[in-house]
């Protein structure tokens, strides 16, 4: 079925991310691929075969509809964990399917237990220690409580992995408080050791933290923006290329969302363009039509502000974006036609671009939150290169 635009991810851009990954870790630290939020935009069940096909074989969701949908798409070699929202018949499938997921209080730690002595096979769990963030994790009071519980039900829990998530590790900001969960995180290890217990995985890193917080990365890192082509922030990319001496970017986008013009038309000076008056011609103009908009995930932020790349020219967005169309100044190109491809996000190699980053910076969205948006009704189109 035709849609109106369509998102194109690379294999090859893929592999040069992971392979910059594994030129920082050592061999023994194992890549966990992040894939909430639709795999960040990208598509999970486009990027899951994907990345298993570049050699990922453990990715982390945050729910279990995530997990559902992951699942679904992988090989019975496939490794999942849910870091976050599971409970009930949800909790149940997980068990019953060897996927793992954080215990992050005693009450899911007991709930965890009693589906586990049902079905008779053991929870996989990461325990998730509080060490700062003060969102979710097994804090200090309730932690012997927590041990205590494990010790007693030891055949019906199998301790995968032990963790936590750090507050900020894209920003010099919160280095005090980074290296202080790190103490922390140490502190819980050292009594979790002294039960004689040895998980398989410590884990700590996310993207920022691999970058940044070599202490951080342990024998498991948790990898989201990063293998996409992201940086987690602008400091943290020019922090890298300062402490290597280099002026240009290791990663590549792996995404580029583009769509057609759908039709042209000629607009008189002094005239109107969309609704309302937000853009009154001051020229005789051509503009051309674009089928998408903020239904989309194309920002009604920018109207009047918004950039486009057509046949290596980047267009400016004309009067208000709609619900499903969007209007563009084409002007001073004069060979664009009807079917021509607009990108709205990447571009043609060798090429203008249109950036994530750019883009979000006009529509006031961090690159997370301009990706995550992307609806799922976009198509996901596998490319090689």
């Amino acid at each position: 079925m035709q849609s109106s635009s369509q998102i194109t991810i690379s294999k090859a851009a893929l592999e040069i991310n992971l392979n910059f990954m594994r030129s920082i870790l050592r061999k023994d630290v194992e890549i966990v691929s992040v894939i909430k939020g639709n795999a960040y935009g990208h598509g999970i069940e486009a990027f899951v075969p994907l990345a298993i096909s570049a050699g990922i074989n453990h990715f982390a969701v945050y729910s279990v509809q995530e997990a559902y949908r992951a699942h679904a798409v992988a090989n019975e070699h496939t490794e999942f964990m849910i870091m976050g929202y599971v409970e009930g018949s949800a909790l149940k499938w997980a068990i019953a399917n060897q996927i793992s997921f954080f215990i992050f209080d005693v009450d899911r730690l007991k709930e965890a237990i009693g589906y586990s002595k049902e079905l008779g096979v053991p929870a996989k769990v990461h325990l998730e220690v509080e060490t700062g963030l003060n969102r979710t994790g097994i804090d200090e009071a309730n932690m012997l409580e927590a041990l205590e519980i494990i010790e007693a039900n030891n055949g019906d829990l199998e301790i995968l992995g032990v963790c936590t998530h750090l507050a900020g590790a894209e920003s010099i900001a919160n280095d005090a408080r980074i290296k202080q969960q790190l103490r922390r995180f140490n502190q819980y290890k050292s009594q979790i050791l002294a039960k004689g217990w040895e998980p398989k995985y410590w884990h700590t890193a996310c993207s920022a933290a691999l970058l940044s917080y070599p202490k951080s990365r342990m024998n498991l890192v948790r990898v989201g923006i990063l293998q996409y082509g992201f940086w987690p922030s602008q400091e943290t990319f020019i922090q890298y290329l300062t402490s290597k001496k280099i002026n240009s970017d290791p990663l590549k986008r792996l995404i580029a969302w583009k769509t057609k013009i759908m039709s042209i038309k000629q607009v008189n000076q002094g005239e109107f363009i969309g609704y309302g008056t937000s853009f009154l011609a001051a020229k005789n103009m051509r503009i051309g039509i674009i089928p998408v908009g903020y239904a989309d995930g194309y920002s009604r932020n920018l109207s009047n502000y918004g950039r486009v790349v057509v046949n290596g020219v980047r267009l400016p967005v004309v009067g208000l974006v709609n619900m499903n169309t969007l209007m563009i100044d084409i002007s001073e190109v004069e060979d664009v036609k009807n079917g021509d491809t607009v990108y709205l996000i990447g571009g043609q190699e060798g090429e203008i671009n249109i950036s994530v980053a750019s883009f979000g910076e006009l529509s006031n969205q961090l690159n997370y939150e301009l990706l995550t948006r992307l609806p799922h009704h976009i198509p996901r189109l596998i490319q090689n290169n």
